[in-house]
């Protein structure tokens, strides 16, 4: 029905950069939100950030001021900018939207695939 597919993950150095995006497809008339959550090894899957379909984002405490969630609606695509990296955000990062099929459908959230974010030296 929808599929999301992400890339962008990867190894870099505590202070480094890197640039997630996350694209969806398939039967798809609309998109409300779209976010990014992560889940590191042992840990329950926790919050990243939410842009709704108008641009207004959010963002869990920890990633304040250091990461920025955006999306192109023309391409169906939200992007996650990650700049000073810690070696505590080493995650499987995932991205999710809420579509819908139709006019008259209700919103339902789909979940991308994961990619691997290690910071490490």
């Amino acid at each position: 029905q929808v599929q999301l597919v992400e890339s962008g993950g990867g190894l870099v150095q505590p202070g480094g950069s890197l640039r997630l995006s996350c694209a969806a497809s398939g039967s798809i008339f609309s998109i409300n939100n779209m976010g990014w959550y992560r889940q590191a090894p042992r840990k329950q899957r926790e919050f990243v950030a939410v842009i709704s379909s108008g641009g207004i984002t959010n963002y869990a405490e920890s990633m304040k001021g250091r990461f920025t969630i955006s999306r192109d609606n023309a391409k169906n695509t939200v992007y996650l900018q990650m700049n000073s990296l810690k070696p505590e955000d080493t995650a499987v990062y995932y991205c999710n939207a809420d579509t819908g099929s139709s006019y008259w459908s209700t919103f339902k959230r789909s979940w991308g695939q994961g990619t691997q974010v290690t910071v490490s030296s």
